[in-house]
């Protein structure tokens, strides 16, 4: 076997531009790897694994000119349990008559008088919130109201309506087919089940589709015939499917009716934002092939097709080799891939050749499960189950015997000689999405602590992570204490970048409370609303559960291991309704907070530092914000790395 031992003049040359020039441009990706027991986690998440479970539907109105001047709307409202709460969206909605008509009722009443409560309140994320008419029900009979809304000179003619009840009746849905690429089909399944396994069944399913640009929504019938991304003909899931003509975000509304085993009608929805790029990426038929970096480490290139120049991606590789023990034998090495940018068509993934050594591999070797994705969604853009790669010369460090640790090195690369300019250490102190100043009351708790301001804006994990390290970029080290968002965004960082968390040195390096790591419902609604009144931040993929779960597909052990994660909910009183939020309680799962659930708060492979009752998301909820929770925010300054 020939070996090489140093590094060539021209090896370094070549390196050294990038280097200095990722440095002045913003933070240096890492060169990720892991060992081949990763190879499952780190595989794309099963569709059925970020399904959108429903206990309500979402209505959408729209008002029609009648007679004499007036506006009208009017729909058949399945009241199928009790508890009934029904919230109406509009921009205005005080010039809009609503009445209710009950299956046995000669004529409509007022909604103000049928309810036993009727509130204003809100609904959304932080400032991403759209104000709403509350109205709570005591023991209407139950089957099928007719619900009208009139108006004589309406300011908004467009609006929702969101119902939901104590039935026991659910739906799931999923994206069942196809690759988010304008021109591409996607295709959505659903199902329906009952919490106390009564029996019910689906009459009819349909897609609601809302483009990008918002001109208009189409319609797509759902069928159970074998033949629609449904699975077998008669099995009760429901599929169907779209044309993705252009890129785009695209809200895509499942709508269910149905009959339960009492002969009650229902109705259910649920609400995906569906994110599609344009792009015709093709990993090449070429052979992968590699070129030294140092002494120890090769540069993996992949070769692509139509790569955009400068362009930066998230690429994801397995490196499998033969057995020294038994040359029939191909065997795992490790996996490879992080954030990397295009140069002349190639793609470059580092690998540390000690960990060939701890496979105990040789050539010919090959690369499995190979894909490239964009950064922002990680939606796949170019894929490929195996391929060649070329390994003509192989360090002296592939071939020793290999007895130590894996070490930082092997995991992240090699460190730029600078992973911070800045001076000093901190205590960041990081908000979430489209949030305010959730800290700054309170940052008072911690000390030698700094509060990042970024306010009230949109960012991808990306994008937000790349805010952290220009701001984080005054100090040379610094641990995180996040709320929401910020926690996502602050594990991207230290995954994907070497930033100042490098350089921290103590107990818990990121700790966050209200952390959607597996995505929030509220996500997809939110976006479906938006379809109508515009949402001011912007919707958010990495939010959805779909978007969390392909972000989540990227995150190694050992980055999840540094991160200590807390989640809270309401406080639950057997004797009143509880709740943190009013509206979102018709969307999420408890225990929740009024924007997290407790079961997607959850990071696999982090540590959980508990869940406590008493605190909700934000302030304006039913319980104090989490964030003002003295006790826990004390743990976390003692604890924080900085």
């Amino acid at each position: 076997m020939i070996t090489r031992r140093y590094l060539s003049l021209l090896s370094l040359l070549a390196l050294t531009p990038v280097v200095s020039q990722a440095q002045s441009e913003g933070p240096v990706a890492k060169q990720l790897a892991g060992p081949p027991s990763e190879f499952a986690a780190m595989q794309p998440a099963d569709a059925m694994s970020s399904a959108v479970h429903s206990k309500s539907a979402l209505i959408p109105v729209q008002l029609n000119k009648a007679t004499k001047g007036a506006w009208s709307w009017q729909t058949e409202l399945a009241v199928d349990g009790g508890d009934l709460q029904v919230l109406v969206f509009s921009d205005n909605s005080s010039d809009w008559n609503i009445s209710m008509r009950g299956p046995t009722a000669l004529r409509a009443q007022s909604i103000d008088v049928l309810s036993s409560d009727t509130r204003q309140t809100s609904f959304g994320i932080n400032a991403a919130s759209h104000p709403a008419d509350y109205y709570r029900f005591d023991a209407l009979p139950l089957g099928q109201w007719t619900l009208t809304v009139e108006a004589l000179n309406p300011d908004q003619t467009e609006g929702f309506v969101l119902i939901g009840s104590d039935s026991p009746q659910r739906i799931l849905s999923y994206q069942a087919a196809g690759r988010q690429i304008a021109g591409q089909r996607i295709g959505f399944a659903t199902y329906q089940y009952a919490e106390d396994d009564s029996r019910a069944s689906i009459s009819s399913a349909l897609l609601r589709v809302t483009g990008p640009g918002q001109r208009g929504t189409a319609s797509y019938a759902m069928f159970d015939d074998g033949l629609h991304h449904d699975g077998q003909a008669g099995d009760g899931i429901y599929g169907g499917d779209f044309l993705a003509a252009e890129a785009g975000d695209y809200n895509v509304q499942v709508v269910v009716n149905g009959v339960s085993g009492d002969n009650l009608p229902f109705v259910r929805t649920t609400e995906h934002l569906v994110p599609v790029i344009a792009s015709d990426l093709k990993l090449s038929a070429e052979p992968a092939h590699t070129s030294e970096l140092s002494e120890q480490r090769l540069l993996v290139n992949l070769n692509v097709d139509s790569l955009e120049e400068g362009a930066k991606y998230h690429a994801y590789a397995e490196v499998w080799g033969q057995s020294e023990a038994d040359y029939r034998q191909q065997i795992p090495v490790a996996w490879i891939g992080g954030m990397v940018t295009s140069a002349e068509g190639k793609l470059g993934l580092g690998l540390d050749t000690r960990w060939i050594a701890r496979a105990g591999a040789s050539a010919p070797f090959e690369l499995r499960n190979v894909r490239v994705e964009d950064p922002d969604h990680f939606i796949q853009l170019a894929a490929s189950e195996s391929m060649p790669l070329n390994v003509p010369l192989l360090p002296d460090s592939a071939t020793r015997a290999f007895s130590g640790q894996v070490d930082t090195e092997m995991l992240m690369g090699m460190a730029p000689p600078a992973v911070n300019r800045g001076v000093g250490s901190k205590l960041l102190l990081v908000h979430g999405y489209c949030s305010g100043n959730v800290w700054g009351p309170v940052a008072g708790q911690f000390s030698n602590a700094a509060v990042f301001a970024d306010f009230n804006q949109n960012r991808s994990h990306d994008q937000f992570a790349q805010q952290i390290f220009n701001f984080g970029s005054t100090y040379n080290s610094y641990g995180i204490v996040a709320h929401s968002q910020g926690g996502a965004a602050a594990t991207h960082l230290y995954t994907y970048y070497w930033s100042g968390l490098d350089n921290a040195t103590g107990p818990r390096l990121i700790q966050s409370v209200g952390t959607p790591y597996q995505g929030t419902a509220l996500a997809g609604n939110l976006a479906a609303l938006g379809s109508v009144f515009g949402v001011g931040c912007g919707s958010n993929t990495d939010l959805t559960y779909s978007g969390a779960a392909a972000w989540l597909a990227g995150i190694p052990s050992w980055a999840r291991g540094q991160v200590n994660y807390y989640s809270t909910s309401f406080t639950d009183l057997w004797w009143r309704y509880d709740y943190c939020h009013l509206a979102t309680d018709l969307l999420l799962s408890d225990p929740e907070d009024g924007t997290t659930e407790k079961a997607y708060a959850q990071l696999p492979g982090a540590i959980n530092r508990g869940h406590v009752t008493g605190w909700c998301h934000t302030s304006g909820m039913r319980d104090p914000a989490q964030t003002t929770d003295s006790s826990r925010n004390s743990s976390m300054n003692a604890n924080a790395a900085r």
